[in-house]
């Protein structure tokens, strides 16, 4: 076998892996953990559910710059939450924003519930939310963004898995909406990556939060780096690092409007992507096979999938000179040529095409432009110092 033969077949494997084969592992070694799990209970007749002997008290905490669109509107969707008012607090940092954030926060001052605080220099993301982290004194602490909206319960949803000693984390589930029609853009991938999450839960596997809707016990937070890009899954990682079960509970709901466009999507994805290549060279710690389940998950579902477009572009290369020795890379390459000139095609396209043809055509897009994004992550990772600045987005 030759050189270009190992390239193209390990980076055929690495992607079918992460993308394919993974899930279909991760659903037995679920199917099999419950199955001893019920198995458990059966035999010690004991409940499974441990009832909260009290409510406790919450604090939500948001890091906004330039919300002046979304900021009224998300601090009256808090304070409309069902959670006792005297167990809740609101506590929300303006970092320097220059429009009219800081004014309609203002408005909101009197309201005993809110702790508001206009921060005049702009530090980004991580810097504030460090410094907010040091002004919470209730036990367990939410974290949210300016541009999400929770449902009336979905504190509640958070709070109740606390009631075990060992859930240091619990990540709720957010849901897309269209900006103009207002309906759910849950894509297909979105919809995946749920069902990932799910059994990752079950396995006690649990990777990142989503930082539109996660909760912590506010004694477990470590302060992150200044320069840290993707807060919300540092923070649940450095919380699993210490022992401690992370949990999803998809019945806490948030939603959440998509990026308008793909160029806003695009920027979006790219500072993600580098965020994540920064979190690995810190997570070093989650590479050990000692540590179980959650090895497993962040190797299968995280580390391979960081280097897939590093791998379609290393199966694509090698296998034009593998196409010149033989005529099955020969079709092989001319299946790869076929799916990149779909992509192309609906790259191009100014609207979401229809029909099952289109609905391929839609996967094959969002696909290879989602791994585009990563990769230039990838080389803004490389070649760029990492600031935690805002960049923001319309979502």
């Amino acid at each position: 076998m030759t050189i270009f033969e190992v390239l193209f077949w390990v980076s055929v494997f690495i992607i079918t892996y992460t993308y394919f084969i993974y899930p279909v592992l991760l659903i037995i070694a679920s199917s099999l953990t419950q199955a001893v799990r019920d198995t458990r209970f059966v035999l010690k007749k004991a409940s499974r559910r441990k009832a909260n002997s009290d409510i406790p008290s919450v604090t939500v905490v948001i890091a906004a710059y330039n919300e002046e669109k979304c900021i009224r509107e998300r601090v009256e969707n808090l304070l409309s939450l069902e959670y006792p008012r005297e167990k809740l607090t609101i506590l929300i940092g303006s970092d320097g924003s220059n429009d009219d954030t800081n004014t309609i926060l203002s408005d909101f001052q009197s309201y005993p519930q809110m702790q508001i605080h206009l921060f005049e220099e702009n530090r980004g993301k991580i810097n504030v939310l460090n410094d907010l982290l040091t002004r919470v004194d209730t036990p367990i602490c939410v974290f949210s963004d300016a541009n999400t909206f929770f449902d009336k319960d979905a504190v509640q949803r958070l709070v109740a898995d606390f009631r075990h000693d060992d859930v240091g984390a619990v990540c709720g589930e957010l849901e897309l909406v269209d900006p103009f029609s207002g309906k759910n853009k849950d894509s297909l991938y979105w919809k995946y990556e749920q069902v990932l999450k799910f059994h990752e839960n079950r396995i006690n596997g649990m990777l990142g939060a989503n930082g539109a809707i996660y909760a912590i016990r506010t004694e477990l937070y470590r302060p992150l780096p200044s320069d840290t890009i993707i807060d919300d899954f540092c923070v649940f990682m450095n919380i699993a690092k210490m022992g401690y079960r992370l949990t999803y509970n998809p019945e806490a709901r948030a939603k959440e409007e998509i990026a308008p466009n793909l160029v806003e999507e695009a920027s979006r994805r790219i500072r993600i992507g580098a965020g994540n290549y920064q979190a690995m060279s810190r997570l070093t710690w989650a590479l050990n096979p000692l540590i179980g389940a959650r090895c497993f998950s962040y190797i299968s579902h995280k580390v391979m999938r960081w280097f897939v477009p590093h791998c379609m572009l290393l199966a694509l290369l090698s296998n034009v000179v593998l196409s010149f020795y033989s005529g099955g890379y020969a079709l092989l390459l001319a299946a790869q040529i076929l799916f990149y000139g779909l992509f192309t095609v609906g790259a191009r396209s100014t609207r979401d095409m229809t029909g099952k043809l289109g609905a391929v055509i839609n996967l094959i897009t969002f696909f290879v432009s989602m791994n585009i994004s990563l990769g230039r992550g990838f080389v803004r990772f490389l070649t760029t110092r990492q600031t935690a600045t805002w960049e923001r987005t319309a979502r």
